[in-house]
């Protein structure tokens, strides 16, 4: 039923209707997003507060809404006690030079935003290019580094032929102790070396163990507690270790290798593939060597 004119205007009955139902003004400011101090002046009659045109039949469909009124009827209602050319002139949506302030104020944010862009932008492409200044080449070989204990004791399985290693040029001659192993000199140095000691101290208190390669195979051998040979060895190759107490031998493939003790040809370490770790004494090597 439409609302009736009375002694307490639009805005009494409004504020009526809104008291029947409990809410409060702070309840519907919250749901509607519309300020107390608005809705309190429409409540009041006071329609100086509200924007102009269909912006103030918003504020008032909503407050209808809230407090259970009929939107349409509302409006109407409020049309009626309010025409549209003294709502429109009496309350303007916003103030001419309120909206020049604004609009200098975004014109500034953004002229700050467009000159800091174009500060930060030549600043980072100056950082990264100092940044990648020092790093080196893709396209520079990396040098190989030394194969690790763990690479070392689990040799690869088959290797291509271009990725044989090929020894490097024999450095100059060392001096080096009776019965020690140079382990840096080359395969023909060492021989020498470890042959001269086993002639000094006499065949009966060592054992000249020759390991003969038949094809590349990883090989590590620690002889009396020392590190001899931890890389892979050639084919052809021959390397005379001098053994005093006991020779722990690991090869990558068991049937690339043969030993001789003596002078006297051993038996096959195993396998063709197979990965074999064995030890040798002076007092268990004849064990190993092959039957007469």
């Amino acid at each position: 039923m439409p609302l009736e004119r009375r002694s307490t205007g639009f805005g009494g009955r409004l504020r009526d209707a809104r008291e029947r139902r409990g809410i409060s003004l702070r309840q519907i400011a919250n749901a509607t997003k519309i300020s107390v101090a608005v809705l309190e002046a429409l409540e009041r009659d006071d329609i100086s507060k509200l924007p102009g045109g269909i912006f103030g039949r918003a504020f008032v469909r909503s407050y209808a809404v809230e407090v259970g009124l009929d939107p349409e009827t509302t409006i109407q209602e409020f049309i009626a006690y309010f025409p549209n050319d003294s709502v429109t002139a009496g309350h303007p949506t916003s103030d001419t030079g309120e909206d020049g302030i604004a609009l200098e104020g975004d014109r500034r944010t953004a002229a700050t935003f467009l000159w800091l862009l174009g500060v930060s932008v030549p600043l980072v492409a100056g950082v990264l290019y100092f940044a990648t200044l020092g790093r080196p080449s893709a396209s520079t070989p990396s040098t190989r580094q030394p194969a690790s204990p763990v690479e070392a004791a689990s040799p690869p399985a088959a290797l291509p032929p271009a990725a044989v290693a090929v020894p490097a040029p024999s450095p100059p001659p060392r001096a080096v102790e009776p019965g020690a192993v140079d382990t840096a000199a080359p395969a023909s140095t060492a021989a020498v070396v470890e042959a001269t000691a086993a002639a000094s101290t006499g065949t009966a208190d060592v054992l000249t163990v020759t390991l003969m390669v038949k094809r590349p195979c990883w090989v590590s051998a620690t002889v009396d507690g020392q590190k001899s040979i931890d890389r892979l060895l050639q084919a052809g190759e021959q390397r005379p270790v001098t053994v005093r107490r006991e020779l722990v031998l690991t090869v990558g493939d068991a049937s690339a290798i043969a030993l001789q003790f003596n002078g006297a040809d051993a038996r096959p370490l195993g396998k063709a593939g197979e990965v074999v770790t064995a030890r040798f004494t002076l007092a268990n090597y004849r064990e190993s060597l092959q039957a007469r």
